[in-house]
């Protein structure tokens, strides 16, 4: 196996995130209590960012390009449920996310939220952010990317 270390090579990004198979406790633990340890109060707004730096690295040019990331880093299934004018709704499902929400950990989706309003910025070719709801009774997060 080949050890890139992503600080001294930025454009292995994407070659180093196919070789990695990620546990969902490891990541969990290493997201959710590890990295808030160290951050502290701003551990949204770094993982938010840390988020649209990610995106940077993919060529992302269409919507199922997006889904397919999400797919294979473990994040969930992603899915575009409305399209209006000037916002996109997506919902993050799947057994990622009923473990997290079955579990008494705080947790959020300021990472995801962040990939994907860079990456609608680079579909859209307009600013865009981000905001996430967590929908508890359905098992999902809802993604609201709102460019201009």
């Amino acid at each position: 196996m080949e050890w890139i270390l992503v600080h001294e090579n930025k454009q292995a990004i994407p070659k180093i995130l196919n070789q990695i198979k990620l546990s969902g406790a490891g990541y969990d633990i290493l997201r959710y209590v590890c990295l808030p340890d160290l951050l502290g109060e701003d551990t949204e707004k770094i993982l938010y960012v840390m988020g649209k730096n990610l995106a940077r690295s993919f060529q992302l040019n269409r919507i199922e390009d997006i889904v397919q990331f999400f797919q294979q880093r473990g994040w969930g299934n992603l899915t575009l449920i409305q399209e209006k004018k000037s916002e996109l709704i997506f919902e993050l499902e799947g057994e990622p996310i009923i473990q997290r929400l079955d579990t008494n950990i705080e947790h959020d989706y300021r990472l995801e939220s962040g990939f994907l309003a860079e990456a609608i910025h680079q579909l859209k070719d307009a600013p865009c952010e981000c905001i996430e709801t967590i929908k508890n009774r359905k098992k999902c997060i809802q993604l609201h990317a709102i460019f201009s």
